[in-house]
């Protein structure tokens, strides 16, 4: 394992000359080590150059592990849980890291990036999807409008996206991000004959601005369970839906069951992707998500962790990016109902599979709502089906969505046969 690493001069290069590590590192005054057993690899930063000492070691992020653990880490294409350094941690596969928190995370997309640096080239097929090269002035399937609905007391103008005909499927993005995610599905024809597809964006997310009548910025932003199974039943009832289809994926995924449990009568199927009856984790362990001093990068790089190596890097830099771009607060506020709020432990078990059909989809390379937690959801609801898409992470959607039409698929012609 040693003989592979490159001398630390040679690393500080490798970053200097890489467009993505350089625009990360801006303003750095620090620098990176990892220990590898018992070597130990470092070099400077300053003002976000890449340097052959460490000269400000109060903004050093260092990162400590077996020979074992980092060859995983450093594989070519790195094995479930080990493709990322917080995703390692998080899943208690080896490494600790030290630094002040704050410095950790406003440039943790650089440690990543230079760790990135340091494995063999891993070849992905990184094609384009068909849609995505379409002519010029051709237009892509969806049609966007807005809604009024009323929801927690307030008026709200709610975006939602929608194409194709037949059954009406709902969907319902992750935390932070917005109905964007759900795009590839709106150009696949299979799916589209079939299903007419809505996809929206919850209140203060993507187009979906904030309620006029409330004094909203006065207070921090978190997404209650009450409120959150609101927004698919009136939105629902405004379109005039009959027993439409919901699929959501990470806290949409959670809301698949949560509304499975709760208003089985108002839906024929639920597709929970990344569902599970609970998430371990609190609100305190990420404040850094919502820090003046840390911006949306960290968010954005995070994400890229939660996704799968063999994803194409076009479409996981595009589903990052897209947490890049939301309003500050909203990401945290959403992990209210993943964390905090939402529990159905001890409920599960009540939900009617008969009455309303329940498919559960986990990527194999998610270390949030990991297979392990979705098979754990299945086991608990009777008559429900489960799936680990292989090589896939918490974004499938978006990260890799010709992979995950494989797996859509099936379940779609299910709903329809029933």
């Amino acid at each position: 394992m040693n003989t592979e690493l490159p001398e630390a001069i040679a690393w500080a290069a490798l970053c200097r000359d890489d467009g993505e590590f350089m625009l990360a590192a801006r303003h750095w005054n620090g620098g990176i080590s990892i220990s590898v057993g018992e070597r130990e690899l470092s070099f400077g930063i300053s003002a976000g150059q890449p340097e052959s000492a460490v000269e400000h070691p109060a903004g050093l992020i260092s990162f400590t592990g077996s020979e074992a653990v980092w060859a995983k880490v450093l594989a070519a294409k790195p094995t479930r849980f080990n493709n990322d350094l917080i995703a390692n941690i998080m899943q208690g596969q080896g490494l600790a890291r030290k630094c002040d928190p704050v410095i950790g995370a406003q440039y943790f997309p650089a440690v990543a990036r230079a760790i990135e640096l340091l494995r063999p080239e891993n070849i992905v097929k990184d094609t384009p999807m068909v849609h995505d090269m379409r002519a010029d002035a051709v237009f892509d399937n969806p049609t966007g409008r807005y809604v009024h609905l009323t929801l927690g007391g307030f008026k709200h103008r709610i975006y939602f996206e929608e194409a194709g005909e037949g059954i009406p499927l709902l969907l319902q993005h992750t935390a932070g991000c917005h109905g964007s995610q759900w795009r590839h599905l709106f150009e696949m024809p299979e799916i589209t004959s079939r299903f007419r597809l809505i996809a929206y964006d919850l209140p203060c997310h993507g187009k979906s601005l904030p309620p006029v009548e409330q004094a909203w910025w006065n207070e921090q932003y978190l997404l209650r369970g009450d409120f959150l199974r609101s927004v698919p039943l009136e939105l629902s009832k405004a379109l005039g839906l009959h027993k439409p289809v919901f699929m959501g994926c990470s806290v949409g995924g959670l809301l698949a069951l949560d509304l499975a449990h709760k208003h089985a009568n108002h839906f024929r199927a639920v597709i929970a992707v990344e569902g599970a009856l609970e998430i371990p984790g609190s609100m305190k362990h990420n404040a850094e998500l919502w820090h003046p001093q840390v911006s949306n990068e960290y968010k954005a790089r995070l994400m890229d962790g939660l996704m799968s190596p063999a994803s194409p890097k076009r479409y996981r830099k595009e589903t990052s990016f897209i947490y890049a771009s939301g309003w500050p607060p909203v990401f945290l506020g959403d992990l209210f109902y993943y964390l905090e709020d939402y529990d159905l432990r001890t409920t599960a078990a009540e939900i009617d599979a008969n009455e309303i059909g329940v498919h559960i989809l986990s990527g194999e390379y998610d270390c949030s709502g990991t297979a392990e937690l979705g098979e754990a959801a299945h086991l608990a609801i009777p008559g429900s089906s489960f799936k680990v898409m292989k090589n896939i992470g918490h974004f499938p959607m978006s990260e890799n969505p010709a992979a995950f039409k494989e797996y859509l698929l099936p379940i779609l012609d299910q709903i329809q046969a029933r």
